[in-house]
């Protein structure tokens, strides 16, 4: 399936499941998560409507911007946003902040502070997504459900930070039915602090396999990856 089909196969999707929640589908953002796929495939999906784009790594998401100003010239084309969406130390924190429009991981306090300080340098706001780890998973980033209004207390301090909503990766399942607590969980979690934070409106949670039970959990953004532009390139 082509960009431009496999988008819209998507997009049905997407309304089909808001639907059944009783949500509309301009309610849910599909990020492209372009890791380890082709410029050209990317490229192809932004012609045909895509706006946002998910990148896991800096270096890539360096050399794919390039690529698709390349692609996408005289096309009339706008550059999508663009989102960091994988692990972020600490050290990568001021490029990200520089290149990126959102960042879905921030998960403490000195990550925080480090985004701030490269935002700041680069006199730009970006938003960031608190990444919660939903299924205390020893091994994933994120912040514990309890400790995540801590971190919205320290963002007070930043103001090149827009906290705009919370992200989390359920531990990965083969039926999508076994994620649908942890989407429960995330989005009872964003409402119960939207009183105090009345700027936590998104809710960046499924992917590929699961992204239908996602939105009728709440999703606002879903990222999906293979099932937008196919199978990835080998290493």
């Amino acid at each position: 399936m082509n960009g431009p089909s496999a988008l819209a196969a998507l997009r049905a999707r997407v309304a089909a499941a808001a639907a059944r929640a009783g949500r509309r589908p301009d309610e849910v953002t599909l990020l492209g998560v372009a890791k380890g796929m082709p410029s050209a495939r990317v490229a192809a999906a932004v012609r045909a409507g895509l706006t946002d784009v998910g990148e896991n790594y800096l270096q890539e998401a360096a050399a794919r911007r390039s690529e698709l100003a390349g692609q996408l010239a005289d096309t009339g084309t706008a550059m999508p946003r663009w989102h960091f969406i994988g692990r972020l130390q600490r050290n990568k924190a001021r490029g990200v902040a520089e290149r990126f429009d959102a960042v879905h991981t921030l998960d403490r306090r000195e990550l925080g502070e480090a985004l701030e300080r490269g935002a700041a340098a680069a006199g730009r706001a970006i938003d960031a997504l608190i990444q919660v780890n939903a299924s205390g998973e020893a091994q994933k980033g994120g912040v514990a459900p309890d400790r995540v209004r801590a971190l919205l207390d320290a963002s007070a301090a930043w103001p090149h930070l827009r906290i705009a909503g919370l992200m989390a990766i359920p531990a990965a399942a083969d039926d999508p039915e076994r994620t649908r607590p942890a989407f429960a969980m995330l989005r009872a979690l964003r409402d119960s602090l939207r009183a105090d934070y009345p700027a936590l409106a998104e809710l960046s949670m499924g992917m590929s396999g699961d992204f239908e039970v996602a939105i009728e959990e709440g999703a606002t953004i879903i990222r999906v990856g293979t099932a937008l532009f196919g199978p990835r390139e080998p290493a």
